[in-house]
């Protein structure tokens, strides 16, 4: 069974057929997705959890686990009461981690000092609830800039707690993924793993550690080939993770054994999850 290590389960864009899209996942071989708990602001982070809760324990689905943070573009709206809601959601025990937060300086989205700033504010959450991080890491076209600044960030304030995480949707090169892997963290490969034009992200995953890997979806986004600009689903993992395997240059059910193993290695959950 292979696990979607990242996936907005809560999206609008699932509102007609959510249940029928979990079933799909199951019947393709996922036993379990991480739903992201970001929603369109701090006001909606319970919502992953609320799902979660909705359908745990039905048949015909994969198991569930929520995460919740404050997303870069939002962290505009991370006053006190948004900070302290997340406390609280991290503190339910099927909230596995924290995030996705971190640092986007590719949109136009709040001001680069306010996103380190509450990056740094939702580490400390984190840390004291021992939850591992989700990090969204996306620089401008051509640049480093925003690996440049997270990495500092993490050294000095999350490097200590030994708690790990997962540098979701990887897209950079080799001399940061090896930086991740020196910290503690999981470098999780998303769809664009298949796109034609990502040769050199090929070329870094096909350099990674087997006990290094996650998959996932970021479903709706980022739908793998021959479906790509469709809406995604965890389903879809399936198509990234034999990908993977064939640039690591072993089968889909090691990659399945290894990237489950590696979860739940990160997240202190049963190696069985899902079966």
């Amino acid at each position: 069974m292979l696990i979607d290590s990242h996936a907005h389960v809560d999206s609008e864009r699932y509102a007609d057929d959510r249940e029928a899209m979990l079933r799909r996942a199951k019947e393709a071989g996922v036993g379990a997705v991480l739903s992201i708990g970001i929603g369109e602001g701090p006001g909606q982070m319970h919502q992953s959890l609320d799902i979660c809760r909705q359908f745990n324990g039905k048949t015909g689905v994969p198991r569930l686990y929520a995460s919740a943070g404050i997303y870069p573009h939002t962290t505009k709206e991370a006053d006190d009461a948004a900070l302290g809601r997340l406390d609280s959601l991290l503190a339910e025990q099927e909230v596995i981690a924290c995030g996705e937060i971190g640092l986007d300086y590719y949109h136009e989205g709040a001001p680069h000092g306010v996103q380190r700033e509450v990056l740094i504010r939702q580490l400390e959450i984190a840390a004291a609830r021992k939850r591992p991080i989700l990090i969204h890491c996306r620089p401008k076209d051509g640049t480093t800039d925003a690996w440049d600044d997270i990495f500092p960030i993490l050294e000095e304030r999350w490097n200590s707690t030994g708690l790990g995480g997962v540098m979701h949707c990887f897209g950079s090169g080799w001399e940061q993924a090896q930086r991740s892997l020196e910290l503690g963290f999981l470098i999780s490969f998303a769809g664009n793993l298949t796109y034609p034009k990502a040769q050199a992200l090929r070329d870094v995953a096909a350099r990674m550690p087997l006990d290094g890997v996650l998959v996932e979806t970021d479903a709706p986004w980022l739908a793998p080939v021959p479906d790509r600009g469709k809406r995604n689903e965890p389903a879809w993992v399936t198509r990234t993770a034999q990908t993977l395997a064939g640039l690591l240059g072993v089968d889909e059910a090691e990659i399945a054994s290894s990237t489950t193993k590696n979860f739940s290695r990160l997240f202190h959950i049963p190696p069985d999850v899902g079966n």
